[in-house]
């Protein structure tokens, strides 16, 4: 579980959509208070939906070869196919003319409550699914199980917490490197998106059957 959690974590905190998004809010007028308002949302969205898992599975793992333990790992399953099939739809579309992206002015009236708000619609849900098909798996009766479950949002919201705190205590360089940062990711988005759902698509495919089969 916690092979798979490091994993899933570093695809969720690395996926360009959300990267982007709080590239721009920080980039407005009180961009550090509306980056943090950004920050909380996105982490409260990470521990409710691993407290609805923990609350269906009452803080323990299903019984190996059980109906629960089987559905499961079917769950998993369809959530890495589900990702692989995204990755090859990015994989056809990347050749296709983009829309154009957000910018600052369209970002400069949003309050803090609406970057809140931004953080919860911009999560990669089918990783954040992976990741909840996985916590299934985490027994709470073991302080391990804890510290796995926080290193896993931590994990996910490290990219987010770095820049916040890049923008805080060095605000003229950190300008100029989210500005970078903006422009690689215009070039790169759809290269960086089906290379992280790939590699955790895969990974969960081979694993989950793997574990069907053993």
């Amino acid at each position: 579980m916690v092979l798979d959690l490091v994993l899933i974590g570093l695809a969720v905190t690395l996926f360009p959509f959300p990267l982007m998004a709080f590239v721009l809010v920080l980039s407005t007028r009180g961009g550090v208070w509306k980056g943090l308002a950004f920050i909380v949302g996105w982490l409260a969205c990470l521990v409710a939906v691993i407290a609805a898992v923990l609350l269906l599975t009452q803080g323990k793992p299903p019984e190996p070869k059980s109906t629960p333990s089987t559905a499961a790992l079917a769950g998993k399953l369809a959530v890495g196919v589900g990702l692989v099939g995204y990755a090859e739809h990015r994989r056809r579309r990347a050749a296709r003319p983009h829309r154009p992206r957000a910018t600052t002015s369209r970002l400069e009236q949003v309050s803090a409550w609406s970057a809140a708000g931004l953080a919860v619609l911009l999560q990669p849900w089918g990783l954040v699914a992976a990741g909840a098909a996985t916590v299934v798996e985490a027994d709470l009766s073991h302080l391990e199980a804890y510290l796995a479950l926080m290193a896993y949002c931590l994990i996910a919201s490290s990219s987010l917490l770095t820049m916040e705190v890049y923008t805080v205590f060095a605000p003229d360089a950190a300008r100029v490197r989210l500005r970078g940062l903006r422009t690689w990711l215009d070039g790169h988005q759809d290269q960086a998106i089906i290379v992280l759902c790939l590699l955790v698509g895969l990974w969960l495919v081979g694993k989950s059957l793997y574990q069907l089969t053993a």
